[in-house]
């Protein structure tokens, strides 16, 4: 080859590699020169993202301020969708699960399918649930748990190298996260209340769990957890069918709401106002700055009309009583009593003092314990001083006696003859317990005498015995503020609506309180206390004040509203208040309260039932300036006394403080 060629090459591919040299050196000068602040702009780049800030829930306390529902502060574990990678999440859930199973701690999981390797199941109890589990799924009505599993597994991209076990804790957490609507924005929680062995074990995998934070937050706790569970309710996640109302009040679906008794009352006042924080990122995804955009409010702090100390003498007394009658009464006399309820009011205001309920739960461990009470034939989750519905028995007789004393039917010094047999029908002839011989209205109550109960009920005619009821509010809304059951007093008007037939001789039943009547141990505390005030009839309440979350503010108080006023013509309240404190002193109640140091007026009731009778028992005290009134059912009590040492014990309590210097005598022997 001649020089002169090689030389040739040689300037071509030198000029060649110098062009490229000037190209990139050009290029770089535009990176760095012209280009250079943009792309510093994107290395740099920071990105922010409003975030919620969850208001506390307001807190709820007894009258006198004592704590019932508070909120604890927590570590909750939170799936964060703009940093967990979609295609990891199945790996992240099992890598999550298995801290939690180490530890024996559960997670948030709603997937009615029973749990395991298979083969799955619906779980029992669940129809509402499942329904909606196919419905989310696409899903005819028809599909079998099969179908489930084969649309769970193709949709949440489950591989068949994951075991049978850990398919199904993927599906049931997945299926949460689809539920709760998880997405990059909206945050997925997946166990709340983490104790701190599992936070630290999280942090030491945190490279491997991506998107799942540890953020704080609060819980629900219910200080006294066995203190009026039916009165104060609890909180639970939103469902479904819920979701549609209160989405346009502003709620996220993974919120939490009342549910029952108060914490479902009053939500609008114990939800508080959620805040807004602005989080700023670098391009790795650490958080840099948080910037409060508006302070979340608390909600209001509800104080109820009820004396926690006074519910839990009513709670602890009611239950050993009946254990008692289980231990020492005759079969038949009442062994077999198994359930109750006890109401005490205060006569001046109408509110609710205690409303204790027997069997009752524990707040604190309701959802763990659901399925077992749901299932308890003696209906624990059942707020009997509210919601039962029982026959008044003799104690409506003071109902009958204001009637006829009011519209002059009879007067105190009327007398019927009580053979032990009222024959004033042919066809129909019930019987009194005793013969009382020759009884007045007020040995009447002090005994409880059917005859002259017939008698007198027949001669006032049950249109003006049911116009007196309603007055005194049986069968009527007592005003409460949590749902109640209204019952009815037997009447005419009850029986045509129900295709029943009324007969001349059903106002006999209905003078004693039996027939078709039907009521509610709040409504009969409320009666009580309206004889108590002869004739005021107060609403009931169970909500004194709404107060701001730090108590340094009234946001509202409940006041004392007449519902209806019975007219006191000829002395009628006196002469039923003196039959009734005979009853208490030498009557049907004075086992309990014979020698009381505190005057009280009284009236038992043995209603019938199926199968055996109950246990109704009314009083007011004191009689000269009345301030509480108490009613107490026994289911299968058998006889109305047998529930008056359950009044006794809260009238201890009540006066203690009042009169802490008078000596309160141990319980007498029960009539027998």
């Amino acid at each position: 080859m001649k020089p002169s060629s090689t030389i040739a090459r040689t300037l071509v591919l030198f000029l060649f590699a110098l062009l490229i040299f000037i190209a990139y050196s050009l290029r770089l000068m535009q990176l760095q020169l012209v280009e250079g602040a943009d792309y510093r702009d994107q290395a740099n780049k920071h990105t922010e993202r409003s975030v919620s800030v969850t208001a506390a829930r307001g807190e709820i306390v007894d009258r006198n301020g004592r704590p019932l529902a508070v909120n604890r502060s927590c570590y909750n574990i939170v799936f964060d969708g703009a940093f967990m990678p979609k295609k990891l999440q199945n790996d992240i859930i099992i890598k999550l699960t298995d801290i939690f199973t180490a530890a024996g701690v559960e997670w948030n999981e709603t997937l009615p399918l029973t749990k395991g390797a298979g083969p799955y199941d619906f779980t029992p109890d669940s129809d509402k649930a499942v329904a909606k589990l196919k419905s989310d799924l696409g899903l005819q009505t028809y599909a079998t748990p099969q179908h489930v599993i084969d649309e769970m597994m193709s949709r949440y991209s489950i591989s068949n190298d994951y075991t049978p076990e850990q398919q199904r804790i993927i599906m049931g957490v997945r299926y949460e996260m689809q539920r709760l609507e998880f997405s990059a924005v909206t945050p997925y929680t997946f166990a709340t209340d983490v104790n701190m062995d599992i936070i630290t074990k999280i942090k030491e995998n945190s490279i491997a769990l991506p998107g799942v934070d540890i953020q704080e937050g609060t819980v629900r706790e219910y200080l006294s957890e066995d203190i009026a569970p039916h009165i104060i309710g609890q909180i639970g996640p939103i469902y479904a069918e819920e979701y549609a109302d209160l989405k346009n009040k502003g709620y996220k679906l993974n919120d939490v709401v009342g549910k029952d008794g108060i914490e479902k009352a009053f939500e609008d006042q114990l939800r508080g106002k959620d805040g807004t924080n602005l989080m700023e990122f670098d391009n790795k995804g650490a958080l840099l700055s948080t910037k409060q955009v508006e302070a979340p409010k608390p909600g209001n702090t509800v104080m109820l009309t009820m004396d926690s100390i006074l519910q839990k003498v009513a709670q602890e007394s009611l239950p050993r009583q009946i254990k008692h009658l289980n231990e020492t009464a005759e079969e038949g006399k009442g062994k077999e009593a198994n359930a109750g309820a006890v109401v005490a009011v205060d006569v001046k205001t109408g509110d609710v003092l205690a409303a204790a309920t027997y069997p009752s739960y524990n707040i604190n461990s309701f959802k763990k314990d659901y399925a077992t009470l749901s299932k308890d034939g003696l209906f624990p989750l059942m707020n009997r001083a509210i919601n039962g519905l029982y026959a008044a028995g003799s104690t409506f007789k003071p109902v009958v006696a204001t009637a006829a004393l009011a519209e002059g039917v009879i007067t105190r010094s009327s007398h019927v003859t009580c053979n032990g047999v009222y024959t004033f029908f042919d066809d129909y002839q019930p019987r009194c317990l005793s013969a009382h011989g020759s009884i007045n209205v007020i040995t009447a109550l002090e005994h409880s005498c059917n005859i002259f109960f017939y008698d007198t009920g027949r001669l006032t005619g049950i249109d003006t015995i049911d116009q007196y009821a309603a007055l005194y509010g049986l069968g009527q809304k007592t005003g409460i503020e949590i749902p109640e059951s209204i019952g009815q007093v037997a009447s005419p008007d009850y029986c045509k609506k129900n295709n029943i037939t009324w007969n001349a001789g059903d106002v006999l039943q209905a003078s004693i309180g039996q027939s078709y009547t039907q009521v509610t141990p709040l409504q009969l505390a409320q009666y009580t206390a309206t004889i108590a005030r002869r004739g005021v009839r107060l609403e009931s309440h169970i909500v004194k004040d709404i107060l701001s979350y730090n108590l340094d503010q009234t946001v509202s108080e409940t006041k004392p509203v007449v519902a209806a006023t019975i007219e006191d013509k000829n002395n009628a309240f006196e002469t039923v208040i003196d039959g009734m404190v005979a009853c208490a002193k030498t009557g049907s109640a004075s086992g309990s309260f014979g020698n009381y140091p505190i005057p009280v007026a009284a009236k038992t009731g043995t209603p019938e039932s199926k199968q055996y009778p109950n246990s109704v028992f009314i009083t007011f005290a004191p009689v000269d300036n009345p301030q509480i009134a108490i009613a107490v059912v026994i289911e299968k009590g058998w006889h109305g006394y047998t529930g008056a040492p359950v009044a006794r014990d809260i009238y201890n309590a009540y006066f203690a403080e009042k009169q802490s210097t008078t000596a309160l005598p141990k319980e007498e022997t029960l009539l027998s």
